[in-house]
């Protein structure tokens, strides 16, 4: 096992790894913009680096900035955790020429699977369910036409290189295609540097379910259970819930299997997500993307599975087992998440604030990863991301009834807050039956 780690990251993720990190001993690095010289992961860390200005792309993403505070501070291992580099090749190859580890898994891996049409094409070859859809990326809005009445509408249109939820808009006949099309080609090329685009069926009332893998040293990949997170605002996650009420034993069994035989198919190393989509109506899934990183609901498979997910990713990474055996775990109870968000419960704008009150719920089965604390100021120049709310049960009511509990005794004064939403959200007869879709978010507003 290595000494020393750089959290290439900020804010909860950056402060969860180096929790974990320094229960195992191992020496923490924190890099951090202007920005963010206050916040609790610069202080949590055993040693901290100032990197650049707010603007991610000189703190954040500047590969050559983070480098450098590595061999100043003799890091050997780089962890870079979700978001800004995470899923960058280029990062990933320079961890390993400058002589370090690389935590995730590998630069080729991160690469194929990072665009979404070759992702596809890879998983569909090798008999991973994938929706209809188009094996190239479509060039003109001629040609999406094209593939648009030979899929069927509706359709989804999504920037190939995207990611987050970004870089989508669905269509549900030509005149709605081509205005979209231009619009996601547009925004493609902007925000990822790459304009293409790819169609896919769309579903209008369907379930977004996702498998935790874990590529061991070993060669084996695991499949550690499913998440289920429906309840989305503008393509983006606000709630995860393990396991999936929308999932039953033999549904499970297939889903998992196709997630190993996706993770095996290309030498999967390290922790990843495999991405579905479910039918409600019919059971079928359909495999969406993998992202190749740490996920922001890893939370709840930790809770529901007793184990520590990034403790498995260091170790896999230093060559060793996972700290636990995976053919030993045996799900037990119900686990929500919940994204604190600096921003309006209504239209959910962003809304960045100086946190002058922060008072985090406790009590059995409540956790909660938090990248603030009072006196902190929520910039605008990142994610809106404050903390996330973790409740546990040995049931889904149970559950339910700890996150209510949490969510009133959680007290957040200062910037925007989405905590109402959610108080909502759980007494929703939709959400608490358990048979809701994507479109929930949307019903309630």
């Amino acid at each position: 096992m290595f000494e020393s780690l750089l959290v290439a990251n900020r804010g909860e993720i950056a402060r969860r790894i180096i929790r974990t990190a320094r229960r195992m001993g191992i020496r923490t690095i924190a890099v951090h913009s202007e920005a963010d010289a206050g916040l609790p992961f610069v202080t949590e860390a055993d040693e901290a680096v100032m990197i650049g200005p707010a603007n991610p792309a000189q703190s954040y993403r500047n590969i050559d900035a983070i480098l450098t505070a590595a061999k100043q501070t003799g890091a050997q291992a780089i962890h870079p955790g979700y978001g800004f580099l995470s899923e960058n090749a280029d990062f990933a190859r320079a961890v390993d020429s400058a002589g370090l580890i690389w935590v995730g898994p590998g630069a080729d891996a991160i690469e194929q699977l990072g665009d979404k049409i070759n992702a596809r094409n890879v998983m569909a070859a090798a008999g991973v369910p994938v929706s209809p859809g188009t094996p190239e990326p479509v060039t003109d809005v001629t040609a999406a036409l094209a593939e648009a009445e030979r899929i069927g509408y509706p359709v989804m249109i999504k920037a190939a290189a995207g990611g987050g939820g970004m870089g989508m808009a669905a269509a549900s006949d030509p005149d709605a295609l081509r205005t979209e099309y231009e619009k996601v080609r547009g925004f493609a090329e902007r925000m990822f540097g790459n304009p293409a685009v790819l169609l896919e069926r769309f579903f209008p009332r369907v379930r977004h379910v996702e498998v935790q893998i874990l590529g061991l040293a070993d060669g084996r990949v695991v499949a550690l259970g499913e998440r289920e997170c429906s309840v989305q605002r503008r393509n983006q996650k606000l709630v995860e819930e393990s396991p999936s009420p929308a999932v039953d034993a033999a549904t499970r069994e297939r889903l998992l299997e196709a997630a190993r035989l996706a993770g095996q198919t290309v030498g999967y190393r390290n922790a990843g997500t495999v991405e579905c989509l479910l039918d409600p109506t019919t059971g079928e899934f359909y495999f969406l993307e993998i992202n190749t990183r740490l996920q922001v609901e890893h939370p709840i498979t930790e809770e529901t599975l007793g184990i520590d997910l990034v403790e498995a990713q260091l170790r896999i990474a230093a060559g060793e087992e996972p700290g636990f055996d995976p053919d030993a775990l045996t799900p037990r109870g119900h686990a929500i998440e919940l994204r604190i968000n600096a921003e309006d419960p209504k239209r959910f704008l962003p809304g960045p604030g100086a946190i002058t009150v922060w008072n985090e719920p406790t009590g059995e089965g409540i956790r909660v990863d938090s990248g603030y604390a009072a006196g902190n100021t929520v910039t605008p120049f990142y994610d809106s991301l404050m903390a996330k709310l973790i409740v546990h049960g040995a049931d889904r009511v149970e559950a339910l009834e700890r996150a209510r509990a949490a969510v009133a005794g959680f007290e957040i004064v200062g910037p925007k807050c989405n905590l109402p939403f959610f108080a909502e959200l759980l007494e929703h007869p939709e959400f608490v039956s358990g048979d809701y879709d994507t479109g929930i978010v949307s019903r309630m507003r």
